[in-house]
């Protein structure tokens, strides 16, 4: 596991919080299948590095924790010019891990960003309760792009196998319709803290306002889904990405 939490595909975003870059996460692959071909030979290590079924998540940082909060970034770039940009660190970055030996990649499209606890209370306006839309509309449009990169990547590398998981709809659907979902009752606002904008080391058993029942929320935290939430986004993935396994 090489994954950096608030890390996302624009270096820039997770040097703001101190995280791994994705281009380091990339490195220290490197590094580890180095040692993994010194213990095993080369032949043998290509074979289990190409067996390998390799998970990319990540973008919903360079949103909202980079480009809707920096002014600099929303002058220079439209939201749509933005995704472009990482589009170009999006094909860059899996040309890289492929020339390191990856052929099973999946990688999941940004979920509905205005619809984040966070989300709505950043960017609702005060005393609104409801998913931002101009926020979903980049993340769709984002996922757009996703798509078709994703595939202009699977036609021009022989042999890859690259997925696009979809995490956008499974949680929309528990947004939009919590109670049809399972046992949720709360969709809008999270069991941590007050629900509305706590999330890491913010959110334990002792915040204060913190819910007893978790299992009844959409939503951990700010920005994350429950335990109970994930369960279901996985059982989607696990069919969505059978062709990485298969």
């Amino acid at each position: 596991n090489f994954a950096s939490g608030a890390s996302g595909f624009d270096d820039g975003t997770s040097l703001l919080y101190n995280a791994i870059t994705l281009n380091q996460q990339l490195k220290s692959y490197k590094e580890y299948k180095s040692k993994v071909t010194n213990m095993v030979g080369r032949d043998r290590a290509n074979d289990i590095f190409s067996r390998a079924t390799y998970l990319l998540s990540t973008g919903s940082s360079d949103f909202l924790q980079s480009y809707y909060i920096n002014p600099i970034l929303n002058r220079i770039f439209t939201p749509d010019r933005y995704s472009d940009r990482l589009m170009n660190f999006y094909s860059t970055f899996v040309q890289n891990l492929y020339n390191l030996g990856a052929r099973r990649i999946g990688v999941t499209t940004l979920p509905p960003l205005g619809c984040l606890p966070s989300a709505i209370t950043m960017f609702g306006g005060a005393g609104n309760n409801t998913c931002v839309e101009r926020l979903n509309r980049d993340a769709v449009s984002f996922n757009t792009k996703l798509n078709n990169t994703s595939m202009y990547l699977t036609n021009k590398l022989p042999g890859l196998k690259l997925v696009v998981l979809d995490i956008y709809n499974p949680l929309m659907s528990m947004v939009v319709n919590p109670v049809a979902n399972g046992t949720f009752f709360e969709s809008r606002r999270a069991c941590c803290g007050t629900g509305t904008l706590e999330t890491s080391f913010l959110c334990n058993a002792r915040s204060v306002g913190t819910c007893s029942n978790a299992t009844s929320y959409v939503f951990w935290d700010g920005f994350h889904p429950s335990e109970a939430a994930n369960r279901i986004i996985a059982a989607n993935l696990l069919v969505q990405g059978i062709s990485l396994i298969s």
